[in-house]
């Protein structure tokens, strides 16, 4: 499955079969939670979360191509990702694009 951010892919004409997304809400464990709030006391990165984060993009991203391929499209595009926190330590990510046929 082709992923693009663009609205167009180059040399090819396309059939636009619909929006297609996927999502995730993801957290981490009580005891990572404690071990990242000492970390904002020092500084640096995050890193529990930014794994969670790309683990988050990821699955959101296999959600949205399960959707294109259940439509038949051969590629997504325009591909946007989105992220909100919905409690505490806890962040929705989303994946959207357009779901695109290639016309022969």
């Amino acid at each position: 499955m082709l992923i693009v951010t663009t609205d167009y892919i180059a040399g090819k004409e396309l059939e636009m079969l619909g929006i297609v997304k996927g999502s995730t809400i993801q957290t981490k464990h009580l005891g990572k939670d404690i071990t990242q709030s000492f970390k904002t006391l020092v500084g640096g990165e995050l890193t529990a979360y930014t794994e969670m984060m790309n683990d988050a993009r990821a699955l959101a991203t296999k959600r949205m191509v399960q959707e294109a391929e259940a439509m038949g499209a051969d590629a997504i595009v325009g591909v946007r990702y989105g992220s909100a926190a919905v409690m505490q330590a806890a962040a929705e990510v989303m994946a959207y694009g357009t779901a695109v046929k290639f016309r022969v």
